[in-house]
């Protein structure tokens, strides 16, 4: 029995009445066509036709006939709906009608990627910490903190308002195949961690996917709102999505770890590291792709603003979490700029990208930043050579426009249509007249 066959046959053991058939724009935006069960196997045959000019970042409209081929890997129950309209997800890759994918399909940018690793003998791992708040609305309809969630860094839940969401988030979670290893509340009030276990990138980019769309469902059945935005609050903590990374060889072995080496780094972890600092200013439009990432990345505030390294000192853009003996595979590193409003598989795959090149070109690593870089002046970080993330949108897209890199990894056609649509963000931003202004100056 094939594939197909099998997946059909569990979805009529499932009772599933629909398919939502799911996959992302350019920003990470989750997309569905629904269909009903009994079109489930024409869709896993032929695909399911969509109009590729409605969505951001496809085809133009001479050229909108596009395909979703469903991957029966991601086939999952939707938990909540009642049994007339149970519904199963599958995450989908995006096709051409000459039969081809997509190149412009973010799912696809970060396979093509992952292909090339695996050409030189690696296998990218990640493990993302999602950082959110909790919001609520008044009856003025102001959007406030709940009044019951006065919890700070990893407090006992009886001063956490979303100990129970967390939980039920956790429990609809794993109805995907999805494991959590932990949850906890963050630093602000109102803000919260999801974390679950370390993988490939595409699969751990579709949990990422999976994961905001899940805490947005269950926020909402709870009259909350959950939101994503890296600094949704003024002198309030920010939300990021540190990514935790290393390399694995074929035969499964950690690349990253080397016992001889007094950091525990193997050359190749090295030059992988020196990739990531080298480039991380052309991939940051990717990695903090909004207008409101850069209230986040501010300099002079404790933000991972700072192109260095560090195995103890959190100042540090990537950091060494500390491993226990016995336990080599755990030997990864850290980067901690990235935030939740990133596409996770552009991220990822600009990620895996960078640290490809520092391996080609054998880069060597700066040497380790071990006191806070917080404190420290202009002349002091450049006689270091450290440098700063871009301070705007405006200027990580145009580091990204000169990047060869990035544009080698993205296609000339989503590379540019990424940097435009986000051009036309930071103008609008510019030039929009906002309330601090009007209280400032009217």
């Amino acid at each position: 029995m094939s594939e197909t066959d099998n997946l059909i046959k569990q979805a009529i053991k499932d009772k599933v009445k629909f398919i939502d058939l799911q996959f992302t724009d350019m920003f990470g935006t989750l997309k569905s066509v629904e269909i009903p069960i009994d079109c489930l196997k024409e869709a896993l045959d032929r695909g399911v036709w969509f109009d590729g000019s409605s969505i951001k970042g496809y085809t133009r409209i001479m050229e909108s006939d596009m395909y979703l081929k469903p991957d029966i890997s991601t086939y999952a129950i939707i938990p909540g709906d009642n049994n007339e309209t149970k519904t199963a997800r599958i995450i989908c890759d995006v096709y051409t009608p000459e039969g081809k994918l997509y190149e412009g399909d973010p799912r696809n940018v970060l396979k093509k990627v992952m292909k090339e690793a695996k050409m030189m003998g690696y296998e990218f791992r990640v493990g993302p910490e999602v950082e959110f708040y909790l919001f609520r609305k008044d009856e003025k309809g102001k959007i406030q903190i709940p009044d019951n969630d006065t919890g700070s860094y990893f407090d006992c839940s009886i001063r956490d308002a979303g100990s129970e969401i967390r939980k039920e988030v956790m429990n609809a979670l794993s109805m995907f195949g999805i494991e959590s290893e932990r949850s906890h509340h963050e630093v602000g009030n109102g803000q919260h961690e999801i974390g679950f276990h370390y993988g490939d990138p595409l699969s751990t980019a579709d949990k990422v996917i999976t994961l905001k769309h899940v805490i947005k469902m269950i926020a909402h059945k709870h009259g909350l709102i959950a939101s994503f935005m890296p600094k949704p609050l003024y002198k309030k903590a920010g939300s990021g999505m540190h990514v935790h990374f290393s390399l694995f060889d074929i035969k499964g072995k950690n690349a990253f770890y080397d016992d001889k080496d007094l950091c525990k780094l193997s050359k190749t972890a090295k030059e992988f590291i020196a990739g990531e600092l080298k480039y991380v200013k052309e991939m940051n439009a990717l990695l903090n792709p909004t207008v409101n990432s850069y209230k986040r990345l501010v300099v002079g505030y404790e933000a991972p603003v700072y192109t260095c390294w560090g195995r103890r000192n959190r100042s540090a853009l990537v950091r060494l979490p500390r491993f226990t003996e016995g336990r080599e595979s755990s030997v990864r590193g850290e980067l901690r700029c990235p935030d939740p409003s990133a596409n996770p598989y552009l991220a990822f795959a600009a990620m895996l990208k960078a640290g490809l090149e520092g391996i080609k070109q054998k880069l060597e690593l700066m040497s380790e930043t071990e006191d806070s870089v917080y404190e420290k002046t202009k002349e002091e970080l450049e006689h270091r050579g450290i440098t700063t993330l871009p301070g705007s949108l405006t200027e990580a897209v145009e580091e990204m426009k000169k990047s060869k890199l990035m544009n080698d990894l993205l296609g000339d056609d989503l590379f540019n249509k990424y940097a435009k649509a986000k051009e036309k963000e930071a103008e609008e931003y510019r030039t929009i007249v906002t309330e601090w202004e009007v209280e400032k100056y009217l």
